[in-house]
């Protein structure tokens, strides 16, 4: 691929002591979206923000707000995430009984919807799903924490995904999440992710490093 992926900051490695203006600092150093990592404790092993915390961010940043939500049952809380200032709502097929109804319904409100893939969830859920997908998300790492080493297997993954992607000629973003950095980036890239999640690469450092983080990632 030839053009330069989008970053996509995960705030689950930002200062949550200031984390509106974490939020803030990251926008100006240069993403492209801001990545919200949803965790409730159940499905992933941790717990990280709800609606609520998104709403109080959603001031500080006019970028595309990126929730990924890891939260099971996911339906029921579609709509709060929505009117918290979520532009893309992604989640996992394994978290509902019906997922083409929970797209549809991400999609009523307005929102671009996402399905995303653990390192062992098939592919074969895009067979009936993908027509109606913005986002296809693929975890290159198992979900639930912050700074796990890339998973290497998942770049046939991705492979096979961007030929599911350019084959339906819809336009439908390639994102990849977890242990993302420097080495990792240009692996995911070549495979065909065009939306890199980075949280530790991307906010090591402090704020005067942001942009630096950021233009590395972009380029590398």
């Amino acid at each position: 691929m030839s053009k330069l992926p989008l970053i996509a900051p995960s705030i689950l490695s930002a200062d949550f002591a200031h984390l509106g203006d974490e939020v803030a600092a990251i926008d100006q150093a240069g993403a492209d979206w801001i990545h919200i990592d949803v965790m409730d404790g159940h499905f992933v092993p941790n717990i990280t923000i709800g609606p609520m915390v998104v709403k109080a961010l959603r001031p500080y940043s006019q970028k595309p707000f990126d929730v990924h939500l890891m939260i099971a049952p996911v339906d029921q809380y579609i709509e709060a995430f929505s009117e918290a200032g979520a532009d893309i709502i992604s989640f996992h097929p394994e978290a509902g009984a019906h997922p083409h109804r929970t797209i549809q319904h991400i999609k009523s409100l307005g929102k671009k919807a996402g399905l995303v893939f653990n390192p062992a969830t098939p592919l074969s859920w895009l067979d009936y799903l993908m027509d109606d997908l913005d986002l296809i998300m693929v975890m290159s790492v198992n979900p639930g924490f912050g700074g796990q080493k890339f998973i290497k297997t998942q770049l046939e993954k991705i492979k096979d995904i961007r030929q599911r992607i350019t084959a339906s000629g819809r336009d439908i973003r390639l994102e990849v999440d977890g242990g993302i950095d420097a080495t990792t980036a240009p692996l995911a890239v070549e495979a065909g992710a065009d939306v890199l999640v980075a949280g530790t690469a991307s906010f090591k450092g402090g704020a005067t490093c942001y942009t630096d983080n950021i233009r590395i990632l972009r380029k590398s």
